[in-house]
């Protein structure tokens, strides 16, 4: 079973602290459900350009482009969503202002909408979203080659994606009626549906973790269905269990760890072996808070998934063994529910 078999998921929202990987885990996490042929589009609404830069390609823009291609043939779609653009595009679509919607933007009102309501902003930004998820062949055939079997979507970060995924809240005392209350209601109903599930990206790091915690708590209170809690940048610690133990215990005594440096023909002396004796203090330590925030992490009784650190840093190759882990780990918990 692949990720691409979710079944009835049509939306992944990726969500996380900034700096824990969100984009590059989003960017894998589309290259694992674009494989044998399947389309998937990857969407951002911060306007970062992070799809760009993980894959090294132009500058995105209002059309979706092909931005890589996944395993097996698939292809991954990228677009970067404006709320400029998003509102003209509203407008002429509801209230055909033609050529009026240009000189709205040349007044600076379509900047003024987007800033003193962001409300409609997130409604207009996530709309572009909506409509790729729901999108149809029509009778007519029109845009029937950007269908998609899957939409990713590089959400904001925990710190404001309940604000931003809960559009008929922040559209309360803006709109009672009307299209826009419409559309905010019909995101709402796709959100929380079985069509859509938020994965949140963290470190084994105090900060990352406690935002993963509260936002968990305020995406289950606003009833939206939870994927995987992904793990980023694991390290594999460089020393087994049993020096871990022995560092561990009082009293460490240093004298053979000197006596083996020596033995392989290294000269030291006492203040080498205080520094790699403190070296190796201070990764226990370090592991330990790792087990004790990992451990946080289980109590939210999610899936979890595990990424490495890339020691060479992120490049084609390194996004493929990624995509891949992310896959099979995805597939494999989809597996176990």
């Amino acid at each position: 079973m692949s990720t691409g078999d979710w079944d009835g998921v049509r939306l992944h929202v990726v969500t996380g602290k900034g700096g824990t990987g969100k984009t590059t885990v989003a960017a894998a996490l589309a290259m694992a459900l674009a494989t044998e042929g399947k389309r998937v589009l990857l969407v951002e609404v911060e306007g970062r350009q992070g799809i760009s830069g993980v894959f090294d390609v132009p500058r995105l823009g209002d059309d979706e482009v092909q931005v890589a291609t996944g395993p097996g043939g698939g292809q991954v779609m990228g677009l970067s969503v404006d709320p400029k653009a998003a509102l003209l595009e509203y407008l002429q679509m509801f209230y055909k202002l033609g050529m009026a919607g240009g000189m709205l933007e040349r007044f600076g009102v379509i900047d003024f909408a987007t800033t003193v309501a962001p409300g409609l902003r997130d409604v207009l930004l996530i709309g572009k979203v909506y409509e790729a998820v729901r999108r149809r062949p029509s009778r007519r055939g029109t845009r029937s080659d950007q269908l998609y079997d899957a939409v990713v979507l590089d959400a904001p970060p925990t710190g404001r994606v309940g604000q931003f995924l809960g559009v008929n809240h922040a559209m309360s005392g803006l709109a009672k009626v009307g299209p826009i209350k419409n559309q905010a209601d019909a995101i709402t109903a796709m959100l929380q549906s079985s069509q859509t599930v938020v994965h949140l990206v963290t470190l084994l790091e105090e900060m990352p973790v406690q935002e993963t915690v509260e936002a968990v708590a305020e995406l289950r209170a606003i009833s939206l269905p939870l994927g995987a809690v992904i793990i980023n940048q694991e390290v594999t610690p460089p020393v087994g269990d049993r020096t871990l133990e022995l560092l561990a215990a009082d009293g460490f005594d240093t004298s053979p760890l000197g006596e083996d440096l020596a033995a392989v023909g290294l000269r030291v002396g006492p203040r080498m072996v205080r520094g790699l004796t403190q070296t190796g203090l201070d990764l226990a330590q370090r592991l330990a808070l790792q087990e004790r925030e990992r451990t946080t992490l289980h109590e939210l009784d999610l899936p979890t998934c595990h990424l490495p650190l890339l020691p060479e840093g992120l490049d084609a190759g390194g996004l493929l063994e990624l995509s891949a882990l992310l896959g099979e780990q995805l597939a494999g918990e989809e597996a176990a529910v």
